[in-house]
């Protein structure tokens, strides 16, 4: 890589920003801001500063990470697609199935690799879970239970959460566009999930114009249950999951990046790393979405996938609207 480029200012973009220098010491990287101003601010790992996507495109950059607040992805990335620049969108890929599917148009129209910003399939214990659920160790599912929740000013202890995209619904707040990874991976470990009853909520505490806390029950393609908790409010972060089925149960810790089984006859830890740098996850995506651009064995998240997840925020949120 000779040149890339990020598109975004926020933490997503910085880190990105710093894995792409370190990953390509020797590469020219450009930033532009989601709305094309020229930031006061001094960005690290930055050469150049562009004020428009044109710019970009005629210099010739070989990638970019589009990291700008989520209703921007379709007007940030599509001109890159058209140009056949291979573009990574950072998570949620939209916050509209109509969006998704322009962008879907643009890729199937120029074949320009994309793929989506959910690194959490880079885990290693989900990709170990992803292949135990696959080989049926607990039997018939019959439950998953998925949680995640983290107290939402604590997440960017230098700025007021009030400011932040998380709190704004215009720039695709909300815990459920924020949260998607967990709406991402569900679907990914157990296939297409059907929307039965949800509850949307936004708590006095927060006072956001967006929800803080979401309670999903759905159903997948043979009938086991999965109930989805999201929410803004847990004062200690909180990121768990287990799988219940016939022959035992499986829990999964996503901040210690463990694995246990529990059975009639025992317990026992399939997989434990808690001191695994989380940043190889970033780091793995972009390695991989490189393979993908060269054609090479990769795992990437296909478009369709994206448009999944986005369609289920939809289905959830038309299903909170009738209730």
């Amino acid at each position: 890589m000779k040149k890339v480029a990020v598109i975004g200012l926020g933490n997503i973009a910085t880190r990105h920003r710093h894995n792409l220098k370190f990953l390509f010491p020797n590469v020219e990287l450009f930033v532009m801001s989601a709305s094309g101003r020229i930031p006061k601010e001094n960005i690290s790992e930055c050469d150049g500063i562009a004020t428009s996507i044109e710019e970009l495109i005629q210099a010739q950059i070989e990638l970019v990470i589009v990291a700008s607040p989520a209703p921007f992805h379709a007007q940030h990335s599509i001109p890159f697609i058209e140009a056949g620049i291979p573009t990574l969108i950072e998570k949620p890929v939209t916050t509209s199935v109509e969006d998704a599917k322009e962008i879907n148009k643009a890729i199937e129209l120029h074949q320009t690799p994309v793929s989506i910003g959910y690194c959490l399939r880079y885990l290693p214990s989900a990709q170990k879970l992803k292949i135990l659920l696959g080989q049926n160790i607990i039997g018939t599912l019959y439950n998953a239970h998925i949680e995640i929740g983290q107290y939402l000013p604590d997440w960017r202890p230098n700025k007021s959460y009030r400011d932040s995209v998380s709190a704004k619904k215009i720039l695709g707040g909300g815990a459920l566009f924020e949260l998607s990874h967990e709406l991402d991976y569900a679907q990914w470990l157990l296939g297409p999930l059907h929307v039965k009853h949800t509850i949307l909520r936004t708590s006095e505490e927060l006072a956001l114009d967006v929800e803080d806390m979401v309670d999903i029950i759905t159903l997948t393609e043979s009938g086991a249950v999965a109930t989805i908790h999201l929410d803004f409010l847990q004062r200690k972060a909180h990121r768990k999951c287990s799988f219940v089925g016939s022959e035992g149960r499986i829990d999964w810790d996503l901040i210690l990046n463990k694995l246990t089984l529990i059975t009639a006859a025992e317990t026992s830890v399939l997989y434990s790393n808690p001191k695994w740098d989380k940043n190889q996850m970033y780091l793995a995506m972009i390695v991989d979405f490189v393979q993908m651009i060269e054609k090479n064995k990769h795992t990437c998240i296909k478009f369709i996938e994206a448009i999944r997840t986005v369609s289920l925020i939809d289905e959830i949120k038309q299903q909170a609207s009738n209730n």
